[in-house]
C-alpha cells in the first residue's frame, strides 16, 4: 500500500470530521445532529451522486464496457452473500448468516459517496455508468438473502412472495432516490442542470463532513454494543470486505482500464448495507439480530473501508 496515500485521506477534512464524531460520542458530548436534518443531508448527498452520474453518463454511448460492467456488479452483488452465507453458518443461526450475507453483498451508498470524494482528492475521473452499478447493485444481495434465509431454515415458516421482495427492495428510499436522480440526470437540459449546480456540486463536500461527522457519533455507539458478540464477527467484518474488494479490483481490471472505475469496482464489493438491508430484513426476517449485522457494518466494516481499505484498493488499482 502506497503510505502517501493512507496520510493524505486520513487528513481529508471529511474524513477527520468522522473521527471527530467517534470523539464527541466517547467522551459523552452534547453534540448531535438533528434527525430530519440528518435524513436531509443523506437525502442530498444521494441525490447529488445521482444527478451528477447521470448528466456524465449523458455524454457516455452504451458500449461494451457498460453492459459488463453492469453484469460484473450484479454477479459480485449475488455471489458475494451466497459464499459468505457458508461461512457465517459455521457460528451464527440461518437468520443472522442470511441478514450479514445480504449486507455485505448489498453496497452503502455513503460509502460510494465518500469514495468518490476520495477519487476527486486523487484526481482520478470515473464514468457515470458506475452510479448506475451502484444503484442496481443494492436489491440483488437482499433477494438472495432472503432466498437462502427460506431455502436452509430449519423450521415450517411462511414463505416470502418473490413479488413482495422484489417491490421492497426496488422501491427502498435510497435506492428510489440515487436511481431517479440518476434518471432525472440522464434526461435533464445540459443548459437547465448548470442552474442548480451550485446546489448539486459547490455544496457537497460541506454536507459529506456533516454527515460524517453524526455518522462518526453512530458509529461508537453502535460499536460499543458490538464488541460483546466476539472475535468471529469482528474479523469477518475486517477481512471479508478487504477479500471482496481486492478480487473486485483484479476482475473489473478485465472489462475497464479506467482507474477510477476499478476501484470503485472495489469500494463496492467491500461495502455493506447499513440502510437498505435493515429495513428490508426488519420486514421479512425480523428473527435475525439488528443488533449485529447493523454494528458489523456501521461499526467496522464502514471505518476500515473510508480509513484503510480505499487507499488499499487504489494501491492495488495502480499497481495493476
Amino acid at each position: 500500500m502506497d503510505f502517501q496515500i493512507l496520510i493524505s485521506n486520513l487528513t481529508n477534512p471529511t474524513l477527520l470530521f468522522f473521527i471527530l464524531g467517534i470523539i464527541a460520542s466517547t467522551v459523552k458530548s452534547d453534540l448531535e445532529i438533528p434527525p430530519t436534518t440528518s435524513k436531509f443531508i443523506s437525502l442530498y448527498l444521494l441525490f447529488s451522486i445521482g444527478f451528477r452520474g447521470g448528466q456524465e453518463l449523458a455524454h457516455e454511448s452504451f458500449s461494451v464496457e457498460i453492459g459488463l460492467s453492469i453484469l460484473l456488479g450484479l454477479a459480485l452483488a449475488s455471489l458475494i452473500p451466497l459464499y459468505t452465507f457458508f461461512i457465517l453458518r459455521r457460528k451464527l443461526n440461518i437468520f443472522d448468516a442470511g441478514a450479514i450475507a445480504a449486507a455485505y453483498g448489498s453496497v452503502s451508498a455513503v460509502t460510494f459517496v465518500a469514495a468518490s470524494n476520495f477519487l476527486e482528492s486523487q484526481q482520478t475521473p470515473f464514468d457515470g455508468h458506475m452510479v448506475a452499478v451502484m444503484a442496481l447493485m443494492e436489491s440483488p444481495a437482499i433477494i438472495v438473502g432472503i432466498f437462502l434465509i427460506n431455502q436452509f431454515g430449519e423450521q415450517e415458516r411462511e414463505r416470502y412472495q418473490l413479488r413482495k421482495i422484489f417491490h421492497h427492495a426496488l422501491t427502498n428510499g435510497s435506492v428510489l432516490m440515487v436511481t431517479g436522480s440518476l434518471i432525472i440526470g440522464l434526461i435533464a437540459d445540459v443548459k437547465q442542470a448548470e442552474g442548480i449546480r451550485p446546489f448539486t456540486t459547490d455544496i457537497f463536500k460541506g454536507f459529506l463532513a456533516i454527515f460524517l461527522l453524526e455518522m462518526g457519533m453512530i458509529t461508537a455507539k453502535r460499536f460499543a454494543a458490538f464488541r460483546t458478540q466476539g472475535w468471529f464477527v469482528s474479523l469477518f467484518a475486517l477481512f471479508i470486505p478487504a477479500i471482496n474488494g481486492c478480487l473486485a479490483v483484479v476482475l473489473s481490471s478485465f472489462i475497464t482500464s479506467n482507474d477510477g472505475n476499478q476501484f470503485l469496482f472495489g469500494v463496492l464489493a467491500a461495502s455493506a448495507s447499513y440502510i437498505a438491508v435493515p429495513a428490508s430484513m426488519r420486514l421479512v426476517a425480523p428473527q435475525a439480530d439488528p443488533g449485529l449485522y447493523i454494528p458489523m457494518a456501521l461499526g467496522v466494516t464502514f471505518p476500515f473501508n473510508i480509513t484503510v481499505g480505499m487507499p488499499l484498493y487504489y494501491s492495488l488499482v495502480k499497481m495493476l
